[in-house]
């Protein structure tokens, strides 16, 4: 006798005790408000139309979240597919469950006043967010994906039918294209 909790499903509760949980995962991923409405939205009908596969070994919150895991790969494999067709922004968070990494080689010195430092961040990030921006668009995707959304090696390779020496050589391209645009645009003003 197993003495494991079989979860089960209510999807007439989804929307109020999932939806907040699964629109912030999103938009820390997409940062596109309605987009990431729309990806919610998606996971939940996916959920209905699947719920027949749910086995109940995790709970109802874990389940979606990994339909939602899947929506967001599949809009960035989507984008990859259709380049040029459409652009996705990422918030770039300095504190918090949401923080994105920095470039290793250029950690900017401490300020002196807590003022002047948040000041000096919110610049920062605008021009950090900029300097992203203006990476090819498989560079951008495979640095959001690696650096600030945290996706394993493997799955970017996966998902983006790439290498991982591509992989790697794309990050490093990304990094030195990010590091020549925030020393012309942070680091020397």
């Amino acid at each position: 006798m197993s003495t494991e909790k079989k979860h089960t499903l209510h999807p007439e509760k989804w929307v109020q005790l999932y939806s907040d949980y699964l629109y912030n995962y999103t938009i820390t991923r997409v940062s596109s408000d309605e987009l990431a409405k729309d990806l919610v939205q998606e996971t939940f009908f996916a959920g209905l139309k699947s719920m027949k596969n749910f086995q109940g070994k995790a709970s109802e919150r874990t389940w979606l979240v990994s339909i939602l895991k899947r929506k967001i790969i599949d809009h960035y494999r989507k984008i990859n597919s259709n380049k040029g067709k459409a652009e996705v922004r990422m918030n770039f968070y300095k504190d918090g469950d949401n923080a994105g990494e920095w470039i290793e080689e250029r950690v900017p010195n401490l300020w002196s006043s807590d003022a002047d430092k948040d000041i000096q961040n919110d610049e920062l990030k605008e021009t950090l967010e900029k300097c992203i921006e203006k990476l090819p668009e498989k560079y951008k995707m495979v640095f959001k994906m690696k650096t600030i959304q945290g996706f394993e090696t493997e799955e970017i390779c996966k998902e983006l039918d790439i290498t991982s020496s591509n992989l790697w050589v794309i990050i490093h391209r990304a990094r030195t294209q990010l590091r020549s645009c925030m020393e012309s645009n942070w680091f020397n003003n």
